[in-house]
């Protein structure tokens, strides 16, 4: 495993406790670096903090507990975090799929919470941390979005247009921030195999294996080293820009 250079650099992971968030704070402590875990389930995030720390002994893991999907906890997550010390990198990694129908089928309330924790959760989180990222020599932002935000999946609408916003916000707030230390990026998985799959139904799971010329589900590690390294100060010239991670279905 080839090791980046986050030391001294200090990490939020939203949705660390699990899947993607969980492997790139693993990656991260590996680096060198330290990490605060933010997640909306306290026992699964004290678990994982124990995990991390038990993976990286003597590295600094903190765990705060979060609903992003409501500004003010992400406000007050900010402050305690901060108590930590200052952060480097974030890194917005919770998400949610929605149910897999049509769009005329689609369920109100079910629409609204994946715009509410994909999207706005992520703007929260974005908006709460640029100043003070700004406030360091080389702050990352980095936005777990989807292929599924570049091609548009049948059966989860919402999913795809919330990625699809996530890809639209990156590339505004990394002009934004061009003229800062600050660079903003964001991810393109295709089908991760994690705890995700679990809100997902067996043809949707087929149907995305099906679009991946690699034949193959993306590994958790695979994804937390594109995104370890966009935390790091050696990406410096990449701003706004949209990486693609979905073995050959989408590079574009």
């Amino acid at each position: 495993m080839n090791q980046y250079d986050m030391k001294g650099r200090h990490a939020v992971i939203t949705g660390g406790a699990t899947g993607l968030g969980f492997a790139t704070a693993q990656r991260i402590l590996a680096s060198g670096g330290s990490v605060t875990v933010w997640d909306r389930d306290a026992a699964g995030m004290d678990k994982a903090v124990k995990a991390l720390q038990a993976s990286a002994p003597g590295a600094a893991v903190h765990g705060v507990q979060v609903d992003v999907a409501q500004h003010d906890s992400v406000v007050q997550a900010t402050q305690k975090t901060l108590a930590f010390g200052p952060v480097d990198a974030l890194v917005n990694s919770a998400g949610i799929t929605g149910p897999n129908t049509q769009v005329w089928n689609y369920p109100i309330d079910a629409w609204q919470q994946v715009m509410q924790v994909n999207l706005n959760g992520l703007f929260y989180c974005c908006r709460e941390w640029a100043p003070h990222l700004q406030e360091r020599p080389a702050g990352r932002i980095v936005n777990i979005a989807s292929v599924a935000g570049k091609d548009g999946n049948p059966n989860a609408s919402a999913y795809s247009a919330s990625k699809a916003a996530v890809m639209a916000l990156t590339k505004s707030l990394g002009k934004e921030l061009a003229n800062t230390g600050v660079r903003v990026n964001c991810v393109t998985p295709a089908a991760v195999k994690t705890a995700i799959f679990d809100q997902m139904s067996p043809e949707h799971i087929a149907f995305m294996l099906s679009k991946i010329p690699m034949t193959r589900f993306g590994e958790p590690s695979e994804i937390a080293a594109m995104v370890t390294w966009l935390c790091t100060e050696d990406c410096s010239f990449s701003t706004g820009a949209v990486f693609d991670l979905s073995g050959g279905r989408a590079t574009y």
